[in-house]
């Protein structure tokens, strides 16, 4: 979320005094993430600790917070997980939010900064570590299954009818309707292709490990002396791996698409065979869910008008001369 949702400091403070036990001196708004639904804060207690305030507007799964704690206290340390309240609660919910307070990492994420060598390698490792993990069955039967289900394909589907039929008095979602008219016979190709791969995979037997599911630059924060985070377990799913490998030179946000990286990375994750067709399907998923969280985005008008334009730009961006569009088509080449 880019622009500051309507609670004020006083709030936080009341809030975070009463369920986490903090005397907060100091409020700091942070403008990150595409995610209008989730706001995130700088906030300093009285003795000068920093913490990191995400509060969540709607949609929040409990698994968000209790996967990451799991792996956390089973050895994986970079995974970044939240602090209990002193009644060992990992979230509340108030003033119409779901609060979930995390130490604060002094540090960039993976868009601003390029991971170093030791970096990828404890990315890799780290991935490894999380993939590898037999979670109990009471946590298991809590996290999402992949089904390849073409929920997100058929949305894509209705939005393009949507855009095809409708005249927009709104200038973002005019602009945005304009730029998908003039990549509709791509997009169609994109939806196509995930359906035809996911019926494939549907068709055979595949292995599913704990994933994170958005491995992205954003969601990678390094720091000095090598230190590394993975932080933002919003949506975690049992999944082939490659639902999460595909982050590793797939392009997202223009980053990791070098081969050294990559070498790097595997050097700590390991020998791994990677299933191909695993991997072209969610590079084109993930576009669909982009196309699909986008269009929901601008033409429903959620969010502000800087989130909405921002989200417009990212949109406009992964169609881009080595964009994940391009990369997403290199990879299915591969498949013939």
């Amino acid at each position: 979320m880019l622009t500051r949702p309507e609670i004020g400091d006083e709030t936080i403070v009341t809030c975070l005094r009463d369920h986490f036990g903090l005397r907060i001196i100091h409020v700091a708004f942070l403008p990150i993430g595409a995610d209008v639904n989730s706001a995130a804060f700088r906030v300093t207690a009285r003795d000068g600790a920093p913490y990191f305030l995400k509060l969540r507007r709607e949609n929040f799964r409990e698994i968000a917070v209790a996967l990451p704690t799991f792996l956390r206290r089973h050895g994986i340390r970079r995974v970044m997980a939240p602090l209990a309240t002193p009644t060992n609660q990992l979230w509340v919910h108030a003033c119409g939010f779901s609060w979930i307070l995390y130490p604060y990492f002094d540090g960039s994420n993976g868009f601003e900064t390029t991971l170093s060598r030791a970096q990828w390698f404890a990315l890799g490792e780290s991935l490894k570590a999380v993939h590898t993990t037999i979670l109990p069955p009471e946590l298991a039967e809590r996290v999402r299954r992949e089904d390849f289900a073409p929920r997100l394909r058929r949305a894509v589907k209705a939005f393009d009818q949507q855009i095809h039929q409708g005249v927009f008095d709104d200038p973002i979602a005019a602009r945005f309707a304009a730029f998908w008219n003039t990549r509709r016979d791509e997009i169609t190709c994109i939806v196509d292709r995930a359906d035809q791969l996911a019926r494939a995979l549907q068709s055979r037997a595949v292995d599913l490990v704990p994933c994170h599911s958005d491995l992205h630059g954003g969601n990678v924060l390094v720091g000095a002396n090598d230190e590394l985070a993975i932080v933002d377990w919003e949506e975690p799913i049992l999944a082939p791996k490659e639902r999460d490998l595909m982050f590793i030179g797939g392009g997202i946000g223009g980053v990791w698409n070098h081969a050294q990286e990559s070498a790097w990375f595997y050097a700590g994750y390991g020998h791994a065979v990677v299933d191909p067709v695993a991997l072209a399907y969610y590079r084109y998923e993930r576009i669909v869910a982009d196309l699909a969280a986008y269009a929901d985005q601008i033409l429903g008008v959620h969010g502000s008008a800087e989130d909405r334009d921002n989200g417009l730009r990212e949109q406009m961006g992964q169609f881009l001369p080595g964009g994940v569009v391009e990369i997403a088509h290199r990879t299915y080449a591969h498949l013939q």
